[in-house]
């Protein structure tokens, strides 16, 4: 694509995400969105099918939140939050403890998916040192994991499978087991906690769907078997929820469809629809409780410098609001529907090894993707915005994308997945 200056100017200078640059396909220069489309620089126009790293939930620039971002710039965009507060931060970490299954009641904002479970790590084992617990300072998580980029999120992802196994050596080591998934997996382990829960400060893992590993899809028996495991051992229940909270998987958290609270959770992408960076670290009264001392150490030693930003909390306020209004749930029922009925064909093709949906996700497995680059192109040719990953195509669309929109997207999959990959 022949592009504007900018792009031949900046692309000398930009290090792009999870890209090896000398072998990739040059990106494509976007220059605006609208809905569930992005507009190209030579004015072309594509479908998204992922909702930008699965966060525009409500689609792009959605005219309620537009106005809340606006009219929050207009009176303060910013104010620090050491010894200040500012009213969107309060107003939403009083709706997320209100919407939030059991007593989940304290907020700690962050900048991003990565540093909320940093946030979430920090205050678990800090949880075990404030109450005397010497020891207690490595998680268990588990195969097919992804928490994060930063260097303590890299040590609780898988590290065969996932994108961080470069990095063995120099992180620290967790423990990583398989998903309690049948009672062999369970037994297993009941053992492992038994054995090490002395040095376990808490479980960790992504509920019902294991995101970056693959889009993996896991039963709710799983979360109950985690928190019952948890309780036995007296260890503390993680549950990352940036990818799967606010009605990617049907329900407004994918906690509630086992029916369990954990003590920790964390929240960002769909938390602001996509529109400005939060992440929010949430815990329950007795996680809190344990932080209250006489002694300053005991207090939670982390404050990021744009944490609570007003724009950003006035942006997710707006969208709290939009799942309140309209029947956000109802269109990610629809979605389900209409990929289940559209993607299953694929499954005859060659190299599909399975097609799977739960909630607003589709997924179509293959065996392997020979030519990753020339998938990717030929996606766009189809006039979508659609990005393959490891052996996976995927889609999850904004939740208000149209019958039309969606089958335009699930046509494509099928008519690339046709060709040789």
């Amino acid at each position: 694509m022949q592009g504007p200056r900018w792009l031949e100017r900046g692309m000398k200078h930009v290090w792009l995400p999870y890209s090896q640059m000398q072998t990739t396909v040059p990106p494509l220069p976007a220059i605006s969105t609208r809905g569930r489309t992005i507009t190209l620089a030579d004015g072309s126009e594509l479908t998204d099918g992922i909702a930008s790293w699965w966060t525009a939930c409500h689609g792009y620039n959605h005219p309620h939140i537009r106005a809340a971002v606006s009219a929050q710039l207009e009176c303060m965009p910013h104010v620090m939050f050491g010894g200040l507060v500012n009213e969107p931060a309060l107003t939403l970490a009083s709706r997320l403890a209100a919407m939030l299954p059991g007593d989940l009641e304290r907020v700690f904002f962050t900048d991003s998916g990565s540093v909320a479970v940093e946030v979430a790590m920090k205050m678990a084992i800090q949880y075990w040192l404030n109450r005397g617990r010497t020891g207690r300072t490595r998680l268990l998580a588990f195969r097919g994991g992804y928490h994060g980029d930063t260097m303590a999120t890299m040590a609780v992802c898988d590290p065969e499978e996932g994108m961080h196994s470069l990095y063995q050596g120099a992180l620290p080591e967790h423990f990583i087991a398989d998903l309690p998934v049948d009672a062999d997996s369970v037994r297993a382990l009941d053992e492992l906690l038994a054995q090490s829960g002395d040095s376990i400060a808490a479980i960790i893992v992504e509920p019902l769907v294991q995101g970056a590993g693959g889009m993996l899809f896991h039963s709710p028996d799983v979360l109950r078997n985690l928190r019952m495991l948890a309780d036995r051992h007296g260890v503390l229940l993680i549950l990352d929820e940036i990818f799967t909270g606010f009605g990617r998987t049907g329900t407004m958290f994918a906690c509630e469809q086992a029916g369990i609270v954990p003590d920790i959770i964390t929240l960002s992408k769909a938390l602001t629809a996509g529109t400005m960076a939060l992440a929010a670290t949430v815990a329950r009264a007795h996680v809190f409780d344990a932080f209250l001392s006489d002694d300053p150490l005991h207090a939670l030693m982390h404050g990021p410098t744009f944490m609570a930003n007003a724009m950003a909390c006035a942006c997710a306020n707006a969208s709290l609001d939009l799942f309140e209004r309209e029947d956000c749930l109802g269109g990610v029922a629809r979605i389900a529907r209409q990929m289940r009925t559209e993607l299953e064909p694929c499954r005859s093709l060659p190299h599909v090894v399975d097609v799977r949906v739960m909630g607003a996700i589709g997924v179509v497995e293959l065996d392997r993707i020979h030519d990753m680059n020339a998938l990717k192109t030929a996606l766009v040719a189809q006039g979508v915005w659609v990005r393959p990953f490891r052996n996976i195509v995927y889609l999850t669309p904004a939740f208000n994308i149209t019958t039309s929109e969606l089958g335009k997207l699930t046509a494509a999959i099928r008519t690339v997945l046709a060709q040789p990959v």
